[in-house]
């Protein structure tokens, strides 16, 4: 079995400048910040006074908080700004930012490999004669893959449990001269659930599932608890040939293995199928490489 390493290549408004002491340096477009990352356990490259002398935004985290926190900005530097992704084939979108007390900003760059292949696998279906393949986003976020998808020609499904960031996901949308994309705010496990009474299939699932969440009415999200119902109703949902599926899993300690296990455990179609799994990474301006997160992605194509 082969493992993958995977980063993004053609993102010239992203760099990872410098990463370590559980911290990383990032430029997104003109705007740099740096935020804390528990993967970063070496030595940072730069030193402390050129982090502080590039990072127009710097998140600080509360106190007794593993999550929360607030940015301190340099002057001028912008809480929200845009910056665009131009994959392969020629197709390019735009994602708005801005400055979460989460410390996220709106974009997993190193998703942007997965991008790709969501956007090739589509136009693949299409050329094989499915006019519009039926394409479903599960934790959606602010929709990067629902965006690939849709600029291939997909009909998108979009579903994330928090409002805000749908909405954020239908700026991304118009921003970047699209439509057409169907959004859905739901716990992710009840939408599924509901599908399969409906007898609604898919020719491809995109899964990015957090460690813990919460659904718009309180529902509870447990990765290691849910994820094999999760991916047993999503097999349900799967057409049993011209498909695909993408599996990420961001939590410390899990393996491509365990991702590929478990999707051949849930997915049949996943038998004699193209698979891959391995580590989405992005690498510094010093070449050390950042791991941030697993993936398992299977497609199996007409004949």
């Amino acid at each position: 079995m082969e493992l993958n390493l995977l980063t993004p290549t053609r993102w010239v408004d992203y760099e990872l400048i410098d990463c370590g002491g559980g911290r990383k340096l990032e430029r997104f477009g003109r705007v740099v910040t740096a935020r804390p990352e528990p993967q970063a356990l070496w030595a940072p490259s730069l030193s402390e006074g050129e982090w502080e002398a590039r990072a127009g935004a710097v998140f600080r985290k509360n106190r007794g908080s593993e999550e929360r926190g607030e940015w301190v900005l340099k002057r001028g530097t912008p809480q929200q700004w845009s910056i665009d992704y131009a994959g392969e084939g020629g197709w390019r979108i735009r994602l708005r930012l801005g400055l979460t007390s989460f410390k996220h900003v709106g974009v997993f760059p190193e998703q942007a490999a997965n991008w790709d292949y969501i956007y090739e696998t589509v136009r693949r279906l299409r050329g094989a004669g499915v006019e519009r393949p039926a394409v479903l986003n599960l934790f959606a976020y602010t929709g990067g893959a629902s965006l690939a998808a849709c600029a291939a020609g997909a009909e998108v499904t979009h579903v994330d449990s928090v409002r805000q960031t749908v909405t954020w996901s239908r700026e991304n949308m118009e921003a970047s001269g699209l439509e057409g994309i169907r959004w859905v705010v739901e716990d992710a496990m009840k939408f599924v659930r509901r599908e399969v009474r409906r007898g609604h299939r898919y020719h491809g699932i995109v899964l990015d599932p957090p460690s813990y969440g919460r659904g718009p009415e309180g529902e509870k999200w447990v990765l290691e608890e849910q994820i094999g119902e999760m991916l047993a109703l999503c097999a349900e949902l799967l057409e049993e040939t011209g498909c695909f599926v993408v599996l990420n899993l961001y939590s410390m300690g899990l393996s491509a293995l365990l991702a590929r296990t478990l999707a051949e455990s849930a997915f049949p179609q996943a038998a004699g199928a193209e698979v891959g799994q391995g580590e989405l990474y992005v690498a510094d301006g010093a070449g050390k490489r950042l791991p941030l997160g697993v993936f398992l992605r299977f497609r199996r194509l007409f004949g």
